[in-house]
């Protein structure tokens, strides 16, 4: 049940952004993009086996997002020229790095987020 608070938190958020950044074009008289439109809705026994993702690789998938975000709202927070719009993107990034925390600890308590293996034998240098 995390786990899908998680992802309806993530899809929140982007669509808030979208609405907030959409207004603000508007409002400096440039048309926002089009909006693709709606995927329809599929039942989860309708998706072949193989085809569907795990709930490991999804969790992946979103704090690798989630973190391109973090970086994205960070280096336009960094060369805005507008205080009101460096702000907005500081709000997104704040809003980022909590839900990546959420996700993080989410990885760590299903014991999805595997740690690389340590190297306790150090390699012996060549000497040539």
């Amino acid at each position: 049940m995390r786990f899908k608070k998680i992802l309806d938190a993530l899809v929140d958020q982007a669509k808030l952004e979208i609405k907030e950044l959409d207004i603000l074009l508007a409002e400096n008289g440039i048309a926002p993009s089009p909006k693709p439109a709606d995927r329809p809705q599929v039942k989860l026994e309708d998706i072949p086996a193989g085809a569907r993702f795990t709930d490991p690789e999804i969790a992946a998938a979103i704090a690798a997002d989630t973190a391109t975000g973090i970086v994205a709202a960070s280096q336009a927070m960094s060369q805005c020229i507008r205080e009101d719009i460096a702000a907005l993107y500081a709000k997104y990034h704040l809003t980022k790095t909590a839900l990546a925390v959420r996700i993080l600890e989410m990885n760590k308590d299903k014991g999805w987020l595997i740690p690389p293996p340590l190297q306790l034998k150090r390699p012996e240098p060549v000497n040539a």
